[in-house]
């Protein structure tokens, strides 16, 4: 899997180990919180949102790598047997090919750089950008420290998806508005449940190696059929939400394009309440998860932009 990579020198495995193409968990969510901004206001300052953008993609690198780190530190990566490429953590660290330390020093830089970016927005929008960014990068780096260990208690799900779905749009929301709205919190939860599924989904192939190492998360803990079913509900109620947000005011009637995201969510859905016994069997699922995220944050932000149009 990695023979392609590893050819390609150094520079080429570093970037594969920052996970690049994930990063749109991190990127849909700010795009939300734009839009949003601008169809309220009629407003949009494009130096801060970039400056948003990357802070975020900054945090989620972090978040990434001190992950990998952490995983391997434990020993589950080492003993994963199922490990695709949505799943497992980094191979990199496993065959030896990038040092423990270098990645966690890595991920630090991630988070400096991104936290250097929220001084700035902080001190030119408003305090409570630094409350949020210290909330995100806490939920990215206490996802599997040993210090808290979210993932093991049960709750990393729900941070994740907290950190990279409600959090990011009110934060991208207040940087353009200068205000703290709610109503962008709520805005971002569905795409916090569908990242929050992503994760969910990715911890079918990691069961056995991760309760071997104590990483009691809620896949361990219920077992792959019930979280087949969990994943079922999680996926509806992010639909049943988009409606209900709808329905309230908050979302415009051109959002409701995020719903033509049911066509990839249901093959999803059939996938893990069928082969979620076979691990192997899921990868498409995995795959499918990714996309409806990205497809629901891009529909949601389109139909915002629609609106102010």
């Amino acid at each position: 899997m990695t023979e392609g990579i590893t050819s390609g020198g150094k520079a080429k495995i570093w970037f594969a180990e920052l996970r690049a193409p994930f990063f749109t968990a991190a990127i849909a969510p700010v795009l939300l919180g734009g839009a949003m901004a601008w169809q309220e206001t009629d407003a949009f300052d494009t130096g801060l949102f970039l400056l948003t953008l990357i802070g975020a993609v900054l945090a989620h690198a972090g978040t990434n790598m001190v992950n990998d780190y952490f995983d391997f530190k434990s020993g589950t990566d080492r003993t994963n047997q199922n490990r695709t490429g949505f799943n497992g953590g980094s191979p990199f660290l496993v065959n030896g090919l990038l040092k423990p330390r270098d990645v966690y020093v890595a991920a630090m830089l991630c988070f400096g750089l991104s936290a250097v970016i929220g001084i700035y927005l902080t001190l030119t929008v408003s305090y409570i950008v630094f409350i949020l960014g210290v909330i995100g990068i806490g939920f990215g780096y206490f996802y599997t420290s040993p210090i808290l260990n979210l993932a093991a208690k049960g709750i990393g799900e729900m941070a994740i998806g907290a950190g990279f779905g409600p959090l990011i749009v009110a934060g991208t929301y207040l940087v353009q508005t200068g205000t703290f709205s709610w109503e962008a919190v709520a805005a971002g939860i569905p795409l916090g449940i569908l990242i929050g599924l992503v994760v969910f989904i990715n911890q079918f192939p990691d069961m056995t190696a991760d309760a071997s190492a104590g990483k009691r998360h809620w896949v361990v803990r219920m077992g792959l059929g019930k979280a087949a079913l969990w994943y079922v509900a999680l996926m509806a109620t992010a639909f049943a939400l988009i409606i209900l947000l709808w329905v309230v005011g908050i979302y415009p009637v051109p959002a409701l394009l995020a719903l033509l995201t049911v066509a990839i969510s249901m093959k999803a859905v059939r996938i893990v309440l069928e082969k979620h016994m076979d691990v192997r069997a899921l990868v498409p699922a995995q795959a499918m998860t990714i996309q409806a995220h990205l497809a629901m944050g891009l529909l949601l932000t389109l139909g915002f932009v629609l609106a102010g149009l």
